[in-house]
């Protein structure tokens, strides 16, 4: 389907760059080459002309407009001579600068817990981290204490060994559980990162939960710290899979360690706040023992809330680069309308949590990458088009009508099948071109299959072709200049089922 963009020696896009300064594509043009002139003289060449026609004595210093400031402290360069010195500027500083100041204690913290280059955005996420990591460390430290008094510890009638293989145990499932769900889940990582990661911090709160109810029932002890356990290993399994990519997003300059680091500093030091809070806590209420032991019960919904509040608001400040079929539809969709590709920001503000999935579901015509299922009634002029399939075919486009569980009609839907060998310009030019489709069925108010002619179904489908060809190119550079990874477009499990074209006419999935 897009052989105009593979690699033709006779192509206009691969002649001679010496022979040919003019190709169809603007991203293979080739500036031409002039021959030096004096014109090319810089501002800075000039001004060394005319400090060279200058006479300066040896010993005379000269202040250079460079200022270096390190840990509060200010320093200038100045050029005595044929060489530099750096001198510190005691008396230049200002005072809400120095480092035992009001300001030069806050930039000490700054430069402690902030990376120095990072996304606009990085400031209000670890806001709602520290939030987050605070009252998420507090919650646990009751969890744990509620625990200790489910088996018994610091009472004589309970055995050490017993406590000790049910706590041995309760590890053993969780982290058991943890590698089953990461084996499961592993491409949802990618493609769904901020659901996975908020559905999981909800898993992590409701297991504290279940860990505050083993006082109450000492005798399913095993069984409720078993399955709180396994709830935590999931969400820590999920925790490390996201890490890097949440990262990646705040590395505006590639200083992925850096932010790592600061992202491993500011963990330690909430969670110890968190910490420092709950031992107040008990220390408060230590007379009252009564008090003390319902005092996680009615700590748990308050903390838990602002824990789960803190992270919510978190995700919404991580503005992702990578390509997913959902975050691709949204640009191509503002690029229909607007001929404009929005940022990451913009892309992420609209996408949102998306918690329960509902966004894809709620479209008139949803677009499905995958292959055809086997419950839906395929039309009868999407199969003809799938017979009319040549070997230059990166995919083809087809409809569906999927049966819904509360709808007695099923749904009509379009479905995008990709070839094996289906690179992501084929993935982002097929997408588009079904973008345009649904537009077209949504500006004829086109709601049911049978309104479709075959002759109707092949125009439209050519004509979305030839436009999604067109726009490519300036999209593909928009795409770039916004700074969204286009070299990979990720896909869920289903996503990436793809077909083999079968010279005998057939496909086979």
């Amino acid at each position: 389907m897009h052989s105009s963009l593979k690699s033709n020696p006779s192509s206009r896009l691969f002649l001679n760059p010496s022979k040919s300064t003019s190709t169809r594509y603007p991203i293979f043009t080739f500036p031409r080459k002039s021959p030096p002139t004096k014109s090319l003289r810089t501002s800075i060449d000039v001004q060394q002309e005319e400090v060279s026609k200058e006479v300066v004595p040896g010993n005379v210093t000269r202040r250079l407009p460079i200022v270096i400031k390190t840990s509060g402290r200010a320093s200038r360069y100045f050029l005595k001579g044929d060489s530099f010195e750096l001198v510190c500027l005691d008396e230049d500083v200002d005072d809400d600068t120095a480092p035992f100041s009001h300001v030069g204690f806050l930039k000490l913290i700054n430069d402690f817990f902030i990376p120095k280059q990072v996304s606009d955005s990085y400031i209000s996420y670890v806001k709602w981290k520290f939030l987050h990591r605070v009252f998420s460390s507090a919650l646990q430290v009751l969890a744990t204490q509620a625990m200790f008094r489910a088996i018994g510890i610091g009472q004589s009638r309970s055995l050490a060994s017993s406590a000790a293989f049910n706590w041995i145990l309760k590890d053993g499932l969780g982290r058991l559980c943890r590698c089953i769900y990461t084996a499961s889940l592993a491409s949802a990582f990618d493609t769904n990162l901020k659901r996975v990661r908020f559905s999981t911090s909800v898993l992590f709160s409701l297991s504290i939960g279940v860990e505050l109810m083993t006082p109450v029932f000492p005798h399913y002890f095993l069984l409720l710290a078993s399955i709180a356990n396994i709830a935590k290993q999931i969400s820590l399994s999920c925790y490390l899979a996201t890490g890097s990519a949440v990262h990646r997003s705040f590395a505006v300059a590639d200083n992925l360690g850096e932010v790592s680091a600061k992202a491993q500093i500011q963990t330690v030091c909430f969670d110890n706040l968190g910490l420092l809070l709950a031992v107040l806590l008990n220390m408060l209420f230590q007379n009252n023992q009564r008090l003390q032991a319902s005092l996680p019960f009615v700590l748990y919904p308050i903390f838990s809330t602002i824990d789960l509040l803190g992270i919510y608001q978190g995700l919404k400040h991580i503005n992702l680069q990578t390509l997913t079929k959902n975050r691709l539809e949204i640009i191509l969709e503002r690029w229909i309308e607007s001929r404009q590709v929005p940022s990451p920001a913009e892309v992420s503000k609209e996408e949102g949590v998306d918690l329960l999935g509902s966004r894809a579901s709620k479209r008139v015509w949803p677009i499905r990458i995958g292959c055809l299922d086997p419950k839906a009634q395929i039309p009868k002029l999407s199969m003809m088009a799938m017979q009319s399939l040549c070997n230059d075919d990166g995919y083809f486009i087809t409809l569906e009508l999927s049966p819904q569980v509360f709808r007695r009609r099923p749904r009509p839907g379009i479905v995008i099948c990709l070839r094996e060998a289906a690179n992501s310009v084929e993935v982002i030019t097929s997408l588009l071109q079904t973008c345009y489709i649904r537009k077209a069925f949504v500006t004829n108010r086109l709601k049911r299959r049978d309104d479709l002619t075959l002759q109707d179904w092949s125009l439209l489908v050519g004509e979305s072709k030839l436009a999604a060809r067109d726009d490519f190119t300036e999209l593909y550079k928009q795409m770039q200049e916004q700074g969204w990874i286009v070299k990979n477009v990720l896909l869920s499990a289903e996503e990436q089922v793809r077909y083999i074209f079968d010279q005998h006419q057939s496909l086979t999935l």
